[in-house]
């Protein structure tokens, strides 16, 4: 038993294990960083790739095995290109601090910030029912739709957003996508939801906060202007006609938290909100 525990107990074993740890977070944190974008499309690609070596070397195809060497030799090169947005993601959570779990007090206060300048906008742009559409990225990239809008990359402003919907403007039309923390696009297309569950009355602007939804995680927050409603779809739910307290407690437990709590908050305030009759799809 003690040469076990000495065995464990060795240094060489602690950094193996301290290795593997490392090896097994890195991948996670890519894993989450392509999740839901043309990236993943792109890794399949590869695997295919290496499969096809694979199946050369078993059976002698020389020709097959030296076409998938050149492939492999230019795909690093290739690879920068292609990955190029999502390099950059990522070393831009390098640079602030937040891929490490002890270092995300600041993208709090970011996001308690995003959580007060959505606030201004909203109740500004409710009062005088301008409407808007404004998408938020949450786990699920959403580049395939940022690629369709006008690039702004600027910090999320109250101001900002109501000059963005202001009617007969040039951005007003479409929707504001926000990742991490800063206004990405606006004028974006958001995929139309063809559910025949969506009220009537809701026009293109509410199906397409929930097409989106439906395929991704991201909250959206979209302002009738015909009543000046505040609707707000994520996870596949519609909730309508929200009140100030309502819509803020939904940003505090969606964007505030921490990942492994942000689904339970979520479900206690749906459920909440359920009872008293404040969903409707």
């Amino acid at each position: 038993m003690q040469d076990f525990l000495s065995n464990i107990l060795r240094w060489s074993t602690v950094t193996n294990l301290i290795d593997i740890l490392v090896v097994w977070y890195v991948v996670y944190r890519l894993i989450m960083l392509v999740r839901g974008t043309k990236a993943v499309q792109l890794l399949k690609g590869v695997f295919v790739i290496v499969a096809i070596k694979v199946v050369s070397l078993i059976l002698q195809l020389h020709t097959v095995g030296y076409m998938v060497d050149m492939i492999i030799t230019w795909s690093v090169p290739a690879m920068v290109i292609i990955f190029q947005p999502e390099i950059r993601r990522g070393l831009e959570h390098l640079g602030r601090g937040s891929v490490l779990p002890w270092t995300r007090t600041d993208e709090h206060q970011q996001e308690e910030r995003l959580v007060k300048e959505l606030d201004k906008a909203i109740q500004y742009m409710s009062k005088r029912r301008i409407g808007a559409l404004i998408t938020i990225q949450q786990n699920t990239g959403l580049e395939d739709y940022i690629e369709t809008g006008i690039p702004i990359d600027a910090d999320v402003s109250g101001e900002l957003l109501i000059n963005i919907f202001i009617p007969n403007t040039p951005l007003h039309d479409g929707a504001v996508i926000i990742r991490d923390n800063r206004i990405a696009v606006a004028a974006a297309y958001l995929p139309l939801s063809e559910s025949s569950l969506i009220p009537k009355e809701l026009g293109t602007r509410h199906r397409a906060a929930v097409g989106i939804s439906e395929v991704t995680d991201a909250l959206t927050v979209v302002i009738s202007e015909e009543t000046g409603g505040v609707t707000v779809t994520t996870n596949n739910h519609l909730i309508r006609d929200l009140t100030r307290t309502d819509y803020l407690k939904l940003f505090k437990a969606q964007l505030i938290p921490q990942d492994t709590e942000k689904q339970n908050r979520f479900q206690t305030f749906f459920s909440d909100l359920k009872r008293k009759g404040g969903t409707k799809r």
